[in-house]
């Protein structure tokens, strides 16, 4: 089995967080907070996870701890429409950019501290990338539930 370069996977990652900011970037207040069908919380509590994991994979490759909290996080009470979760998610979309646009190859082999175990920042990348995408389903499921927007 081949593994994709962490290049691709950036821009992996970067498709998937760019796909959720479009579609919740239309949502109207009154639909953020409804319950996802999933049982994942409020609408906005799913596409909320979904970009604070992109943060949470450059914080975790800055401090060589990447923190699973991002799976019980809540939205802040700012983000109460889909133009403000979509703001958050233009500013990851960004912090990832840069993180990717300076990272050397020892960055995605340096051991990084993780839930289950120390992960190479490559491994981490994968692992982010399959929770991102997930997410993302998940987001398109509580999205379809409310319909066109």
């Amino acid at each position: 089995m081949s593994r994709l370069d962490p290049a691709t996977l950036g821009r992996r990652l970067d498709d998937l967080l760019g796909t959720g900011e479009r579609l919740i970037r239309g949502v109207p207040e009154s639909g953020m907070d409804l319950e996802a069908p999933t049982g994942d919380g409020r609408i906005r509590d799913v596409a909320f996870r979904l970009f604070r994991l992109g943060q949470c994979y450059a914080d975790g490759m800055d401090t060589a701890r990447f923190s699973d909290d991002w799976r019980s996080e809540t939205a802040p009470d700012d983000l109460r429409d889909g133009a403000s979760v979509a703001r958050y998610a233009a500013l990851v979309r960004g912090r990832l950019g840069g993180w990717f646009e300076g990272a050397s190859a020892r960055e995605f082999a340096r051991i990084i501290g993780a839930p289950g175990g120390p992960r190479s920042g490559h491994d981490l990348l994968e692992g982010v990338c399959a929770d991102a995408e997930a997410q993302l389903e998940r987001l398109r499921a509580g999205l379809a539930r409310i319909g066109p927007v």
